[in-house]
């Protein structure tokens, strides 16, 4: 490999510093667009050390792959080269879902109104990135769409700021309602179909250190051509599926559980299925925003 072919950039994505080197140009020009102000070329120590890099040997030049490092570990096989930015932000959330324990980390997007946030937690499939991208561009604040970062004893949630993971049908949909938005390159035919990356509204960024207190848990479920329905889950139901959507919640013990328990008593938690994405938000504002001034 040519090592002057090979760049490095520093990402400051509070409460993480990621070193981030690649010897693939559409990775690090995915980066500097989509990340703006968050990218530096100097970064004293950082959290993560990552890097995709493309594979030597035959793959140089036969169906072309990536590998992805995180300091010495390769925790996933590698990937056709044209994935690479995809497994670069994949990466870096197992990094963090794998080796922070400082915070209760839930599976969610997490979007904010006057620093009051409402957690998202949901499946694949379950239609979050679209919902979170119609909210983030919609006058939300998007402080994560992949993790919550809860500190314990708390309602209190970090930002995570980075770009949304739009798949499939969605991607369509996102260039069609924001076409003026930043979008990464495409990366075709990964396990989860068609991917692309879309860099959140610049007042996200701007307060990527702003936290915010949860006031609310809403688990989505996208359902073509059905009207809103809202059903209020009890505690229990509220609990067991946040703790199905908890990253960490076994390894850091009595403080997972005791955290998401004072969580689920102070705030309501919904279940909602919806087409119409103009009715989650009115749903949201009236219900959990404005109730609770």
């Amino acid at each position: 490999m040519n090592n002057q072919m090979t760049r490095t950039l520093a990402l400051e994505l509070a409460p993480f510093r990621f070193l981030v080197e690649s010897d693939i140009p559409f990775v690090y020009e995915n980066i500097r667009r989509l990340y703006g102000s968050a990218v530096s070329d100097c970064l004293d120590k950082p959290d993560y050390y990552v890097s995709v890099k493309k594979a030597e040997g035959i793959r140089s030049f036969y169906r072309p792959q990536a590998r992805f490092f995180a300091d010495q570990q390769e925790p996933f096989q590698p990937l056709q080269q044209q994935q690479a930015y995809a497994m670069l932000e994949w990466g870096m959330n197992w990094c963090i879902a794998t080796h922070e324990m400082q915070h209760v980390i839930i599976h969610a997007a997490v979007l904010a109104k006057d620093n009051k946030a409402i957690l998202f937690p949901a499946p694949p499939g379950s239609g979050k990135s679209t919902l979170t991208t119609w909210l983030a561009f919609h006058g939300w604040r998007l402080l994560s769409d992949e993790m919550a970062l809860i500190q314990p004893f708390s309602r209190t949630v970090l930002p995570f700021v980075r770009p949304i993971c739009l798949k499939n049908n969605s991607i369509t949909l996102a260039k069609s309602w924001f076409p003026d938005a930043t979008f990464s390159t495409i990366a075709s035919d990964t396990h989860k179909g068609d991917v692309i990356h879309l860099s959140p509204p610049e007042d996200s960024w701007q307060q990527s250190c702003t936290p915010a207190e949860i006031i609310g848990v809403v688990f989505p479920n996208f359902r073509a051509d059905q009207a809103l329905q809202v059903y209020q889950l009890n505690k229990t139901e509220s609990f067991m599926q946040l703790a199905q959507n908890a990253f960490n919640y076994g390894v850091i013990g009595d403080d997972g559980f005791s955290t998401l328990c004072q969580l689920i008593e102070q705030v309501p938690g919904f279940e909602i299925f919806y087409q119409d994405l103009a009715e989650v938000d009115a749903f949201l504002q009236q219900e959990l925003i404005d109730a609770t001034d």
